[in-house]
């Protein structure tokens, strides 16, 4: 048998890949992980969900503070003043702790952290630089990076023409900021600078944002958004930016065609999605293709049709989300050391970070309805107790069950609480639970969880408080 340097080897170091990692050294296997970047996490924790729920986090403090919202609640503030350098080294120093964490991790379980970018030689062997790495197992774990919009070049260092990293750092305020994809990150991205004073135009290529989520969903978002301040025009194709003088023109047309229109910005995110990160792996030299998507294929277990090549995360198929990635992580490293790891992709929630907060697991109501007769109960936070007290009232838990079981199929939430809540309808969901089992579990008073029970209880008709 082949003498190898390493039993596993992880390429990228973010959600999905640094948990591989750790998990195969648990398991007592010797374990590397290749990175090229300066500090570990990948896009996630360095310039992704966490400095982008650090600046949310600042920006809602902000606008608490600075609206006169407090002030009913017998808080009074004058001379509110926004310290934006001061918002980053906070936002800089939570994700300092956090790369640190990881490579403290690392230490820890002796993972070895090899510095560079990893490009295949065989299916056993990789090229980090000068030096040649074998291993018996590879994952595959390289993340994605931001969809580029054909035409238009993002300058992060300018500050004007921006992906989400660029958004994430503008020295100052904006006063027109165009976010160009009404999806997750260009929305939460615009709330930072709408809460901060920046005017937000949204342009959505479909009718409605937050394309994927339930359409009920989408259309309260949307109010609420707009009640909020964004401008959301959807049904609008960008068709080309221009920077001069310090400022962008965003040319638009309708996306069924028509007459252009042009908007005048101080900054234009760009954030149309994200794409794998497979393109300088040299995967061809082991006979790995990518389908259409960039993405790599993979067995049930992850392993691809190359033996001894495993792929989890964003660079293959499914949802990109940094809690899909660690699971897959943890699950490719039981596999590998002969134990099952499995994960059940049709309960995986998915959170906006926005205010309220957007969440949602499993099916929506529309792709639901396709798979047979269901039963629907909704409770609109107007009607919870701790809600109203809070005055936090925007939104509503919806629940989708099977009309014949009552296995609960899907729950959305819209809420300030969202993203914390839809944890009890996964848990619920991964049980193979019923509306009733929600429904019938006690929940404490008061409470926002309190509106899930009601939705629940709502699926058989029979609400108590409306």
């Amino acid at each position: 048998m082949a003498e190898y340097d390493f039993d596993v080897l992880v390429i990228g170091s973010g959600p999905g890949g640094y948990v591989a990692a750790i998990r195969a050294a648990q398991l007592g296997l010797r374990t590397a992980c290749v990175e090229g970047r300066e500090t570990l996490g990948g896009t996630c924790l360095n310039v992704g969900c966490i400095p982008s729920k650090a600046m949310l986090h600042a920006s809602e403090l902000f606008a608490e503070a600075s609206h006169g919202a407090l002030a009913k609640f017998g808080v009074e503030i004058e001379g509110v003043k926004l310290n934006l350098d001061q918002m980053h080294a906070e936002k800089a120093k939570a994700v300092g702790e956090l790369t640190g964490g990881i490579a403290f991790l690392f230490k820890k379980n002796k993972v070895e952290w090899i510095k560079g970018y990893a490009t295949f030689e065989d299916s056993s062997t990789v090229r980090v630089g000068d030096r040649t790495i074998t291993a018996r197992d590879i994952v595959i774990a390289t993340g994605s990076s931001v969809t580029p919009l054909p035409g238009v070049e993002i300058d992060n260092d300018a500050g004007i023409v921006v992906d989400s990293t660029g958004a994430l750092a503008l020295p100052k305020v904006p006063e027109h900021l165009v976010v160009i994809g009404g999806g997750v990150i260009g929305l939460e991205l615009g709330s930072v600078w709408l809460r901060l004073g920046a005017k937000v135009t949204v342009v959505e290529y479909v009718d409605q944002i937050l394309p994927g989520f339930d359409e009920e969903v989408r259309k309260e978002s949307a109010k609420i958004f707009k009640k909020q301040g964004f401008e959301l025009k959807t049904s609008t194709k960008v068709t080309g930016v221009t920077v001069e003088g310090g400022k962008a023109t965003v040319t638009t047309e309708p996306a069924a065609g028509g007459e252009a229109t042009t908007i005048q910005a101080d900054a234009v995110l760009v954030s149309i999605g994200r794409r794998p990160n497979t393109d300088k792996l040299g995967l061809d030299k082991i006979g790995l293709e990518v389908n259409q998507r960039g993405q790599i294929e993979i067995n049930h277990d992850f392993s691809t049709k190359v033996d001894g090549v495993w792929a989890i995360g964003d660079c293959v198929p499914g949802l990109m989300l940094a809690h899909k990635a660690e699971d897959e992580g943890v699950a490719v490293a039981e596999n590998i050391a002969g134990n099952t790891g499995i994960i059940n992709h049709d309960v995986i929630p998915s959170v906006v970070y926005t205010m309220p907060e957007i969440a949602g697991v499993g099916l929506t109501e529309e792709a639901a309805r396709k798979h047979g007769e269901i039963k629907v109960g909704k409770f609109p936070f107007a009607a919870n107790s701790r809600a109203k007290t809070n005055r936090d009232t925007d939104g509503f838990v919806k629940v989708i069950a099977d009309a014949k079981t009552d296995r609960v199929l899907g729950v959305h939430i819209i809420s300030s609480l969202a993203g914390t809540m839809i944890a009890q309808a996964a848990q619920a969901m991964e049980f193979g639970a019923t509306s009733e089992d929600i429904a019938l579990t006690c929940h404490a008073h008061p409470t926002h969880a309190e509106a899930l029970k009601e939705a629940a209880m709502a699926v058989q008709g029979k609400p108590i408080h409306i």
